[in-house]
């Protein structure tokens, strides 16, 4: 394994304090942060206005950190579903989905995840690792559609909260005037609500939340997310409401509907007490079923009369669009098959 550390990732304090080890002029910092993330480089030998000396310093020492991914399906919807290599063996998702005048990026923030939440295939893999700030980024840089990248969210494979640091990290980097310089409002952070993690990033940054939400009943959701044992969304719900979410920042719910579990009248009228008074949108998500697991879907009939329930009971209610699904686009279904393909006998 090589011993060479990756300078993607790393943010313009860290740099700073790295050029400093090596003696090098404090602006080093700047220009290095420049050609990481501002231009598109290919190898240190790009970076033109730093000394030959200062050029094979860092190459000696250290490698970009940039990994292609290994693998894209792309829909008959123009949704992309990238396969990136990481470490022994494993893989990560990431989902670029165009619509209209956006292209969103769902990147993932850990190989696998700890949460088990019974509806989706990454819980299925465990967790494999933390991914850090810099193979988070990288799946922004390392895709055909960078620049035309408008939303980010972090809906992909893993918990963010349960990485929050490297998740910061990847954040500053997107916002910062020395980084992307992209704007908050432009990225989403989706958690199952992890306390004290939830204040911590309402603090840290001004990107948006979403809550992975299910059921308004306490006992339910814990059989869907078993997170909610620990930390209930009654407290996750004080935790938000401490905040002020009446200006740009935006605080969304998803809310996968299952049939005949929480599609009814009754799922509506709690949920609308759950949510009065706070300034948010509910987001419909439709089940499409995954391996092993038996929930069931709900119908589109439903779908929609549960829709307007929750609308005409004051609360702002959507359902999301399908997309990608001849791809394999449901977090950790394309990873799962890759991984299983590895590990065949004849896979060598």
């Amino acid at each position: 394994m090589s011993n060479l550390t990756p300078l993607f990732g790393k943010t313009l304090s860290e740099l700073s304090d790295l050029m400093d080890s090596y003696a090098l002029p404090h602006f080093t910092a700047k220009q290095v942060a420049d050609w990481l993330y501002g231009k598109e480089i290919s190898s240190f030998g790009d970076m033109s206005n730093l000394s030959k000396e200062t050029r094979a310093l860092l190459s000696a020492n250290h490698t970009l950190g940039l990994t292609a991914p290994s693998e894209v399906k792309t829909s008959c919807d123009g949704t992309r579903k990238y396969l990136f290599p990481t470490v022994h063996g494993r893989f990560i998702e990431t989902a670029m989905i165009p619509m209209r005048e956006r292209k969103t990026l769902c990147v993932s923030s850990q190989v696998g995840c700890k949460m088990g939440c019974k509806f989706c295939m990454t819980g299925k893999q465990g967790f494999q690792g933390q991914l850090s700030a810099g193979e988070i980024v990288n799946q922004i840089c390392s895709i055909p559609e960078r620049q035309e990248i408008t939303n980010i969210v972090y809906m992909g494979m893993g918990e963010p909260f349960d990485n929050l640091d490297e998740v910061l990290k990847s954040i500053e980097i997107l916002t910062a005037d020395w980084g992307f310089a992209m704007s908050p409002r432009r990225i989403t952070v989706s958690s199952v609500g992890l306390l004290p993690e939830l204040s911590r990033l309402l603090n840290a940054c001004e990107a948006h939340l979403a809550i992975s939400l299910h059921t308004p009943f306490h006992e339910e959701r814990q059989q869907l997310v078993p997170a909610e044992s620990t930390n209930p969304l009654t407290d996750v719900l004080d935790c938000i409401r401490a905040w002020d979410f009446r200006g740009q920042r935006r605080v969304s719910f998803e809310y996968i509907v299952f049939g005949g579990m929480n599609d009814t009248p009754r799922h509506a009228d709690a949920l609308a007490r759950l949510l009065r008074g706070l300034n948010c949108r509910v987001n419909l998500i439709r089940f499409h079923a995954i391996p092993e697991t038996s929930l069931p879907p709900t119908d589109e009939t439903t779908l929609l009369a549960f829709k307007d329930q929750l609308n005409n009971k004051g609360i702002l209610t959507t359902v999301r669009s399908s997309r990608g699904l001849d791809i394999l686009a449901a977090c950790g279904l394309l990873s799962t098959e890759a991984l299983a393909s590895s590990q065949r006998p004849d896979a060598a």
